[in-house]
Formats: C-alpha cells, sequence, structure tokens
C-alpha cells in the first residue's frame, strides 16, 4: 500500500519506508530522553538487526541522529534551568578526546558485525543490570523519595561551588556533589566506548552518575545530553573524514541519520518537558528493562 515511500539509501544500501525511522526515533527518544539518554543506543541495535546496516559507517549515522535531535531537549532542560553546566562541561571536555580512540577500536578491532554486536551486548548488559538493581534497592528518606512529592513543583538547578577536586549543586532544596576529576576520568573513558558503539557517551553516562555518584535523574538527564551532542559532532567529523581501511564503508548515511534526527528531536522535546512529573525509579525500570533486553539479544547471537 505504502511501497511509494520505500527508498534504498545509496550511501548504506538500507532499504527501507521512509517513514519507519523517524517514527521508531520518536518512540525511542521520549522514552529515554527521560533519563538522559537520546535513545542512539537502542537506534543502533534497531539499524543493525532491522535495517541490515551492519557497516562501521552505522556508528556515525547514529552519531548525526544526536546531533539533530538533542539540541531539542537541551534547549527544553534549559528553558526549565535544569542544566548542571559544570557537569556538563567536565562530561564534555572529558568524552570529546575519547571519541577518537572509539573510532579506531571500531575499524580496526571491531569491522565484524557479530564481534560489534557481542561488544555491545556486554557494554549494555552491565549498564541494565547495575540500573535494574538500584531501583530495586530500599532507601531511608532519600531525596529520590522527596523528589518523587514533589513532582509537580518547580525545580532548578544552582551550582553553589565548582572546583577540579569537587563540585556541589543545589537541586529541589538538596545539595548534592561528585568528584569532578572522576567524573572527568569516567567521560573520557565512556568516551572511547560511545566512539566506537556510536553513541556519544550518554547511555553510559547517565546511569553511573546515578547509580555510583548518586545524583538525581531529573538533575542530570540536560547535562548528559549536552555531553552527548557534543561528542556527536566529533564523531560525525571523525567518521566522515578521517581514513578508513580499503573496502570499508565508515562514512555515516547523512540522509537516514537525519531522518532517525527529525524524529528524534520531537521525541526528546517532549520527554524532556514530562519528565520532572514522572517519578524517577520509574524512568530507571524503563531504561533498564530495555537496556537488559537489546544486551541479551546481541550476547547470544555470538554463540550461534
Amino acid at each position: 500500500m505504502f511501497d511509494f515511500l520505500t527508498y534504498t539509501f545509496p550511501i548504506s544500501g538500507v532499504t527501507t519506508n521512509i517513514l519507519i525511522p523517524p517514527l521508531v526515533a520518536f518512540i525511542v527518544s521520549f522514552f529515554t530522553s527521560m533519563g538522559g539518554v537520546s535513545g542512539a543506543f537502542l537506534l543502533l541495535p534497531f539499524q543493525v538487526s532491522a535495517l541490515n546496516y551492519t557497516s562501521p559507517g552505522v556508528s556515525g549515522t547514529n552519531f548525526i541522529f544526536n546531533v539533530v535531535a538533542i539540541p531539542s531537549g537541551v534547549y527544553r532542560y534549559h528553558k526549565e534551568k535544569r542544566i548542571p553546566w559544570p557537569l556538563a562541561w567536565v562530561i564534555m571536555i572529558g568524552t570529546v578526546p575519547g571519541i577518537i580512540i572509539g573510532y579506531y577500536i571500531r575499524i580496526k578491532i571491531l569491522p565484524d558485525p557479530k564481534s560489534f554486536k557481542f561488544f555491545v551486548g556486554l557494554v549494555l548488559l552491565y549498564i541494565g543490570v547495575r540500573l535494574f538493581f538500584d531501583v530495586l534497592k530500599k532507601k531511608k528518606a532519600t531525596a529520590q523519595k522527596k523528589f518523587d512529592q514533589k513532582l509537580t513543583k518547580e525545580a532548578t538547578v544552582k551550582t553553589i561551588s565548582f572546583s577540579l577536586k569537587k563540585t556541589v549543586y543545589e537541586f529541589w532544596g538538596e545539595r548534592f556533589s561528585f568528584s569532578t576529576i572522576w567524573v572527568f576520568l569516567l567521560a573520557f573513558v565512556i568516551g572511547v566506548i560511545g566512539g566506537a558503539y556510536g553513541i556519544g557517551g550518554g547511555a553510559i553516562m547517565s546511569p553511573f552518575l546515578v547509580t555510583f555518584f548518586k545524583l538525581p535523574v531529573h538533575s542530570i538527564a540536560g547535562a548528559c545530553l549536552m555531553g552527548t551532542a557534543t561528542a556527536s559532532v566529533f564523531g560525525v567529523l571523525y567518521y566522515a573524514i578521517l581514513p578508513s581501511p580499503e573496502g570499508m564503508q565508515t562514512s555515516p548515511d547523512w540522509l537516514l541519520g537525519l531522518l532517525f534526527g527529525l524524529g528524534g528531536a520531537f521525541g526528546i522535546y517532549l520527554g524532556a518537558r514530562v519528565q520532572k512529573h514522572v517519578p524517577q525509579k520509574y524512568i530507571k525500570l524503563i531504561l533498564s528493562i530495555l537496556i537488559v533486553y537489546v544486551a541479551l539479544r546481541y550476547i547470544i547471537q555470538f554463540f550461534y
């Protein structure tokens, strides 16, 4: 019925209905953006498995999605004054150098689709399980419970102090802090992984900040998206400009990435808008289930 909308993208060779990429991106991004994640970590498996886009260029295409989609969500979080900018800057400065290392890992060590999917599965499984058990933990009178009781009230971030040793900010009447240097080092490592995966790192950074640094998801989402967007700009450039092995398609599919990005832009904006009305335990639960599901599929396929 809609055969006239079927199109073959010349760079990637993907053949699909042109409405599918933006629709899938919209749905995925709406839910994941609430946790500070663009949704690229789920769109890459969709491209590999459903669209059969298995060359290294799929990572660069994922970066294009981030570049196009994320600014709408960042704008929304910034408008509501819910971005801790010191955290955002530390993530950005730490992640970008790691992206180029991840690029070379992707084309030199993990060019085979089966091995790459196994690598992706291991990374996602750790994130998903760690996040899931964090949801199940019984906590006393914590800031999380207070946030869940104040979801309809004004939520803004106020920086108290910022130094190389420690950063402190205030959110919903509570003070939170993190080691600046440790977050920077974490961002660098995540940049390496994200560069190989094509996600910018937000899907890994957000769960780490929530589970290990005990920062509320409602306050870190905007910073993680900002870091992902910045890293993705460099990721696109690396995959588009840097030399690749002969016969290997590493250049991103610009049109396909743009279609994913347009759908994601609307999804991320709406997700950012409703996020403060959703208890963070539900946000983390949704993310953990999605992540573990994709991870198990990718790990299992490696052995068959």
